[in-house]
């Protein structure tokens, strides 16, 4: 089995918002969550998972489509 040496993520919630032709209000208005949270979302390490399904079912999408990730695996012993 392999084992995650580092996961790397990076949110692209506003490159998903431009491409569907939302904007930032109408997402916060639609999920209930503060415009704020949007505005910040892609400069956040962390985000609740509140929000984060609040932002999939609105936009129905997956968690995976919000964010570009990396896992890099450890080298595998012999």
């Amino acid at each position: 089995m392999k084992k995650i040496k580092k996961v790397t993520t990076k949110p692209i919630l506003g490159a998903v918002l431009k491409a569907r032709g939302l904007n930032q209000d109408e997402l916060a208005a639609a999920a209930g969550i503060p415009q704020g949270t949007i505005s910040r979302f892609d400069k956040l390490e962390r985000h609740t998972d509140e929000h984060i399904a609040a932002i999939t079912a609105i936009l129905e999408c997956k968690y995976e489509d919000l964010f570009q990730t990396h896992i890099e695996y450890e080298e595998e012993q012999n």
